[in-house]
């Protein structure tokens, strides 16, 4: 895939769907990104991809799993910070899903 087609737009992304300019985000890329990962997008994911944004505005990066979930736990509490809920909501590798949902780029950590 080299680009993502979002109302009439061709979003340039890479190899693995992550987008090549961050600048091209918005709430209807971000649900065609979910929609290619076969996930749909409810108050709970948002809230979710609200945080790893967040995550990477203050740290500059897109976290890995464990700095996601710690933060989570720091800012949404104990239910929504832990892995099992991120997994369940971003099954396989919550972490990569989701800064790639949410227009971030991949962790590095992340395969």
């Amino acid at each position: 895939m080299s680009a993502l087609q979002v109302k009439g737009r061709d979003i340039p992304v890479d190899k693995d769907g992550f987008l090549k300019n961050l600048a091209d985000w918005d709430a209807e890329v971000a649900e065609a990104l979910a929609a290619s990962e076969g996930i749909t997008l409810d108050q709970p994911r948002w809230q979710l991809i609200e945080l790893v944004q967040r995550f990477y505005q203050e740290f500059g990066l897109s976290p890995a799993m464990r700095p996601l979930v710690k933060y989570a736990r720091q800012n949404l509490g104990e239910q929504q910070g832990s892995s099992l809920y991120f997994l369940r909501l971003f099954p396989g590798s919550p972490a990569k899903l989701l800064s790639k949902i949410a227009g971030l780029p991949r962790p590095d950590n992340c395969l």
